[in-house]
C-alpha cells in the first residue's frame, strides 16, 4: 500500500496552509516556503495556482495522485457540482471520519488506527483507510485502543464535530447522519480550480 512517508510539515510549508490542525503545522514560522531563506520566487502562473490548490486538498486527506485522480473522475461522472461531490467522496473516507470524530489528532494517526484493525464499522473490522461510509453507518473502536482515544480527545478539548456526524464520547462511537456539504468541511479550498486543473 503506497503512502507518503516523508516530512509532513514540509508539505504545509510548500502549499502555504496548515494541512493538519496541530501546533507543529499551524505555527506562523512554518508557513514560510521551504528552503534556507523561504525564497518566494515570482508570482505563480495560472497552472501553478491550480496545482497548489489541488496539492492542498491531496495533502489534507493524505491521498496520492493516482487515487486522487480516480476520485476526481468519479466526481465528474456523478450528478451535481463536481467540486462538491469530490469533497463529499474525500470526507466520507473512514480515516477522515475517525479524525473528524476527534479520536485522533491527525489524518496519519487515523490511517494507522484503521490499518491496525482498531476501527469497527457497524460492528465489523475494516482495515482500509479509503473505505467509503454511508449515511447511518456507525463507527466504534476496539476496547484495547479506548485509553489512547480518550487521551487524544482530552488533549483536543474544544474540538468541533461537523454537523453531518454525531459522536458519543462515553462509548467512543460515531455515526454518519447525512452527506457532508462544502460549508461543513473545516478546510478552505477552491474546488473549482481543482476541477479546472484536470480539464
Amino acid at each position: 500500500m503506497a503512502r507518503y512517508l516523508g516530512p509532513k510539515v514540509k508539505l504545509s510549508r510548500r502549499v502555504g496552509v496548515p494541512i493538519a490542525d496541530i501546533p507543529k503545522h499551524t505555527a506562523k514560522r512554518q508557513l514560510t516556503p521551504p528552503g534556507p531563506h523561504g525564497f518566494r520566487g515570482r508570482r505563480m502562473k495560472d497552472y501553478g495556482v491550480r496545482l497548489n490548490e489541488k496539492q492542498k486538498l491531496r495533502h489534507h486527506y493524505s491521498v496520492l495522485e493516482k487515487q486522487f485522480r480516480r476520485y476526481v473522475d468519479k466526481a465528474s461522472r456523478s450528478k451535481g457540482n463536481t467540486g462538491d461531490v469530490l469533497l463529499q467522496l474525500l470526507e466520507k473516507r473512514l480515516d477522515n471520519v475517525v479524525r473528524r470524530a476527534g479520536f485522533v489528532r491527525t489524518i496519519w494517526a487515523a490511517r494507522q488506527m484503521v490499518t491496525h484493525g482498531h476501527v469497527l464499522v457497524n460492528g465489523k473490522k475494516v482495515d482500509r483507510p479509503s473505505f467509503s461510509l454511508r449515511v447511518g453507518d456507525t463507527i466504534s473502536l476496539r476496547d484495547r485502543i479506548h485509553k489512547l482515544a480518550r487521551e487524544n480527545m482530552e488533549s483536543m478539548a474544544g474540538h468541533i464535530v461537523p454537523g453531518w456526524m454525531e459522536v458519543n464520547p462515553a462509548e467512543l462511537k460515531s455515526r454518519v447522519l447525512s452527506l457532508p456539504t462544502a460549508d461543513q468541511i473545516p478546510f478552505d479550498v477552491n474546488t473549482n480550480l481543482i476541477v479546472e486543473f484536470y480539464r
